[in-house]
């Protein structure tokens, strides 16, 4: 069982080296190149590279997951006897993270992602434009940001889990508060990366260094949330 437990922890770590890899790549790289290329050179990538980027990145987000959640209820269950110690508060705070970051994977960035990458496509072939590519394509990007963005505080409960005690003891009522507080803070991000897409990306997620401060900040405020309820 200890094997079988090393073995899922292992799948859940290289798929997730795979997912969150892909994302900075994404975000990091692959979209102010695009910001700066031309529009053939980024026809091109769009129609051949990011299709096989996307590939990896979508079922690296699903590996993870699966492994994770995997792992998170045997181990929850055979060690702890499900009980909510600060091993369980860190890993769920994360993992509401990772699982908020694999949603957006599979059901805003990759089907707004089809619409871009079909719409390169027709218009290489000299098709007319589709007119739901641009606002899919700010869509994605807002979503993708906010994966980013919620990576920053993931990976680090996901590690405090295992190396950094966040409490002693916690009553039933600090468990609940905590529980609360943390899904309206990360269902008031989520949010924004849902609600008025329409128009341009939303500062400060316009661009690279807001969105890696957004992310600290993130971080910052779930630490407060849990020394507030916890203690």
């Amino acid at each position: 069982m200890d094997a079988f437990l090393l073995l899922l922890r292992w799948l859940h770590f290289l798929f997730g080296i795979a997912w969150i890899g892909l994302l900075y790549y994404f975000n990091l790289v692959q979209t102010p190149f695009f910001g700066e290329t031309d529009p053939a050179v980024r026809s091109g990538a769009i129609q051949k590279l990011v299709p096989r980027a996307l590939w990896w990145f979508r079922w690296g987000a699903m590996g993870t997951v699966i492994f994770g959640l995997l792992y998170l209820l045997m181990w929850w269950g055979m060690r702890l006897n499900y009980a909510m110690t600060p091993w369980t508060v860190a890993i769920f705070t994360g993992g509401f993270m990772g699982l908020i970051m694999w949603a957006n994977v599979w059901f805003v960035i990759w089907p707004n992602q089809k619409i871009i990458i079909a719409n390169a496509i027709a218009t290489a072939g000299g098709a007319a434009a589709n007119p739901a590519a641009a606002p899919a394509g700010r869509r994605a990007a807002l979503a993708s940001r906010t994966n980013t963005l919620f990576s920053i505080p993931m990976l680090f409960f996901m590690g405090a889990a295992s190396h950094y005690n966040l409490f002693n003891e916690a009553s039933s009522g600090g468990i609940t508060a905590w529980l609360v507080i943390t899904l309206i803070v990360l269902g008031l991000v989520e949010a924004n990366a849902l609600i008025g897409t329409q128009g341009p990306t939303k500062k400060p997620l316009d661009s690279i260094s807001g969105t890696i401060h957004s992310g600290l900040g993130l971080w910052l405020v779930m630490i407060i949330v849990i020394w507030a309820t916890l203690g």
